[in-house]
């Protein structure tokens, strides 16, 4: 495993912490403040290309690896939370899907607006009775000559309000299961298709995420991703995909709370000396560093396994439960480090607090990651047994 990164993603990964670093993050506030991404801020985010990170370069995209990505994730990692999961639900979960599975008439149509970040990419799973039991959508895709008819809701859709283009699940076959979904790309405007509310959320400001209403909405054939009753499984791909990247978003967050943590404890003083120097407050950010290195080996090495076109269900889903874990406790003793002043909002600190906390819950719960890791170890061991037996 080689993690080395190439010069041209060295160059970009450092292009994009300075415009972190100089443009968004002394922005992070008032964009907490006013909940929504100003308008500059995306305007070069689309000159620097992030929208098109997982675009290849033949649809106008920069093409480049999931280790590449996890770089530049970890540096938007590094400021308001609600700024990159935009960037990070676009790029990930958003298009990933049409890169993968779509065919070439799909990929030409959208790809390139996608790739230029004229138009957005959402993600439409989610139902009010389907979260972690995916297979429970209630959503409906009935064929009728050269269209198929949708009719359903979802909610929780991460750039829902922004977006032009939407991956949608829904149910073509009822009595199939898992077996009977189906994807499809929805555009904004077709007709019976209707955005709902923004949702009020705990953190993650500038990140809308909203209902979605499906009255006999009209979707050409020719706009199912992949084949009919492949639905389910795309799913599980497109998720298992952006595990790894997600994993990187929060590496970042964590390493900017520990750069914080151990500046403020080099500041504040108490009983006559600065608190860094208090061994309880040392060992929690060994703790933190510690968990940011073990958080860092194990992204960047599922990130190259799927660079490599390796298996990684059972990775990917490590990656996320880690990296979920991980801010939560970094963001934890963060908070704890700055005591009273952490509490506070004029403080960094108490925005990552709350915007940890999501990371626990959507993309799959932590819950649902042990299940695929339990899963995939019966997987291995049975076929391991089958073989000794054999």
């Amino acid at each position: 495993m080689d993690f080395r990164l190439p010069e041209e993603i060295q160059m970009l990964k450092q292009t994009v912490k300075d415009f972190v670093y100089q443009t968004v993050d002394p922005r992070a506030k008032e964009i907490e403040d006013k909940d929504e991404i100003p308008l500059e801020i995306m305007e070069m985010s689309k000159e620097l290309g992030l929208f098109g990170l997982s675009i290849p370069e033949e649809y106008g995209g920069l093409g480049i690896g999931m280790v590449g990505k996890c770089a530049i994730y970890e540096e938007l990692g590094k400021t308001s939370n609600g700024f990159t999961t935009v960037i990070g639900g676009h790029t990930g979960i958003g298009s990933v899907g049409i890169v993968e599975m779509g065919n070439e008439e799909q990929k030409r149509k959208y790809l390139p607006p996608m790739a230029r970040g004229e138009w957005i990419g959402a993600f439409a799973l989610t139902e009010p009775g389907a979260g972690s039991n995916a297979a429970n959508l209630k959503t409906t895709a009935v064929r009728k000559g050269d269209k198929y008819i949708l009719n359903g809701s979802k909610h929780f859709i991460t750039n829902g309000s922004i977006a032009q283009v939407f991956t949608v699940m829904a149910v073509t076959d009822p009595m199939m299961g898992p077996k009977g979904i189906t994807s499809f790309i929805v555009e904004r405007d077709f007709p019976g298709f209707r955005i709902g509310k923004i949702e009020e959320k705990m953190g993650l400001r500038g990140s809308h995420s909203v209902e979605l209403f499906f009255e006999d909405c009209e979707v050409p054939v020719e706009n199912v991703l992949g084949r009919e009753g492949q639905g389910y499984v795309n799913a599980l791909k497109i998720l298992a995909n952006g595990r790894a990247g997600l994993a990187a978003r929060n590496l970042g967050s964590c390493v900017k709370l520990l750069e914080l943590s151990i500046e403020y404890a080099f500041q504040r003083e108490q009983f006559g000396k600065p608190i860094f120097e208090q061994q309880i407050i040392q060992h929690y950010l060994a703790e933190m560093a510690l968990d940011i290195e073990a958080l860092r080996s194990l992204t960047y090495r599922v990130a190259w396994m799927v660079d490599e076109k390796m298996n990684v269900i059972k990775e990917a889903a490590m990656a996320k439960l880690l990296g979920s874990e991980v801010y939560n406790r970094v963001a934890d003793k963060a908070l704890q480090i700055h005591g009273g002043m952490g509490y506070m909002k004029e403080m960094p600190v108490e925005r990552y607090y709350r915007d940890a906390r999501i990371t626990k819950i959507y993309e799959g719960t932590s819950e649902i990651q042990k299940n695929i890791i339990a899963a995939q170890l019966k997987k291995e061991f049975l076929k391991s047994q089958n073989r000794i037996m054999g």
